[in-house]
């Protein structure tokens, strides 16, 4: 997360600019993504690789989104098939590759297409794949990204796509690659796959709610799972196990999970925000098992035009929930799932596939029409927009779109292997250095 790729964000969105032209730039965007979601006769397409119509999937990440991604894909379209496998950890991969024996002869991964280890994905991308599914704790997406494209694989990549900036800059490097190569990729920032959602962007772009004056969106909710470092654990075996809880692996969860209302708020906008101010602590999740992050967010987006936007994610225990978007304009409101109120109320008819199952289908569908979707760019910038808000909440500083992008902090550990590796310090608003 679940958007940029040639640096090609959309334009101003003032009052006194933003009229019919980008409108319909907006409208023809939005046109684009519903075409693909409405045409079924695509998933026919025609014969894929060598002259059968079976294609073959690859995965990478052997979680629980991992294995359900790959159940996703498989029964989103005919003819497609897992027949390789890839995690860092044996355990994760057993598991994993127990539970899809079930999906019958859609799934064929003998033993000498199982890998395992910090090269496992390199291994998986030359053997006999056409597609690879990206599935790995984000910190890993930007190196798996490359060496996909490189290797000519078509990729669907979980959200978010990176943690840092330079890992931001990787990706959109090869995005701009997949496009020349003619390869499809597409990002599990599901809503843009979503009937509803595609269906009230559209109207929000044909100006049913006015000029947009600001947006509110959520992601507040309970604690999530946590793995706690036994003695036969390494500090890097930890961290990747535990990786919600390090910023070099999961971004935060600003970035790991808020991505996606953060995403549809870039939708409606037509691009990023150009700056933001926040901020955010962490008041519950304190204990070494937390790791460094936050447990709150609260940020100020500001897109083009001085627009002003709310943005909210907490995970904490026994408070208040709510996860959800809102779109505000000059003639309405807008709950982008499906509903209009204002000068002309509105709602999406109801129907449309399961979202997790329908951006493969659409990604599936695009290969086989030689159409292929590029999504790198955009999940690309909305999770830079999250990384925006988590630099600025951690160090009480307004952080721009363009110092974001260009910072050169990396978060990552110096070496890919197990062994000691040192838990950052919590971040303290106002004494943590902007870089």
């Amino acid at each position: 997360m679940e958007d940029m790729d040639d640096m090609e964000v959309g334009g101003s969105m003032s009052q006194q600019n933003s009229g019919a032209s980008r409108r319909e730039f907006l409208k023809g965007a939005a046109a684009a993504s519903a075409a693909t979601l409405l045409t079924p006769s695509l998933l026919q397409g025609k014969a894929y690789a060598d002259g059968s119509d079976v294609i073959r999937v690859g995965l990478i990440g052997c979680g629980g989104r991992g294995s359900g991604a790959a159940n996703n894909c498989v029964s989103s379209s005919e003819g497609v098939k897992i027949t390789a496998m890839a995690d860092l950890f044996r355990d994760r991969l057993d598991s994993s590759r127990n539970n899809l024996k079930g999906l019958g002869d859609r799934f064929d991964v003998p033993e000498e297409r199982c890998f395992v280890g910090f090269d496992a994905y390199q291994q998986l991308l030359e053997s006999d794949v056409d597609m690879v599914i990206l599935a790995t704790p984000p910190g890993f997406r930007p190196i798996h990204f490359e060496a996909a494209v490189a290797a000519g694989k078509h990729v669907f990549m979980e959200k978010p796509v990176a943690t840092d900036g330079p890992g931001i800059r990787k990706v959109l490097a090869a995005a701009k690659v997949a496009k020349r190569k003619g390869l499809a990729v597409v990002a599990g920032t599901q809503r843009r796959h979503q009937k509803g959602y595609i269906e009230t962007m559209q109207q929000i772009h044909d100006g049913a709610i006015g000029e947009l004056v600001g947006a509110q969106v959520y992601w507040n909710q309970g604690g999530l799972w946590v793995t706690r470092q036994t003695p036969q654990m390494s500090d890097m075996e930890w961290q990747v196990r535990n990786w919600l809880y390090f910023a070099w692996a999961s971004g935060d969860h600003i970035v790991e999970q808020h991505i996606h209302n953060i995403d549809v708020m870039n939708w409606a906008f037509g691009g990023p925000p150009e700056k933001a101010n926040a901020m955010g602590g962490r008041q519950v999740r304190t204990g070494p098992e937390y790791g460094h992050i936050f447990d709150h967010f609260a940020v100020e987006y500001v897109y083009p035009g001085g627009v002003r936007t709310l943005s909210e994610c907490r995970q904490i225990d026994g408070c208040w929930n709510r996860v959800s978007e809102k779109i505000i304009g000059t003639k309405g409101v807008a709950n982008p799932s499906g509903r209009i109120t204002g000068e002309k109320n509105w709602s999406a008819p109801g129907g449309g596939r399961n979202a997790y199952v329908q951006e493969h289908a659409d990604l599936i569908a695009s290969i086989r029409a030689n159409e292929p979707l590029n999504e790198g760019e955009r999940v690309a910038m909305s999770t830079l927009t999250a990384i925006m808000g988590r630099m600025s909440a951690y160090t009480g500083k307004e952080v721009t779109l363009e110092f974001a992008l260009n910072s050169q902090n990396s978060l990552h550990p110096e070496k890919w292997e197990f062994g000691d590796l040192a838990m950052p310090a919590v971040a303290i608003p106002g004494r943590t250095a902007l870089v």
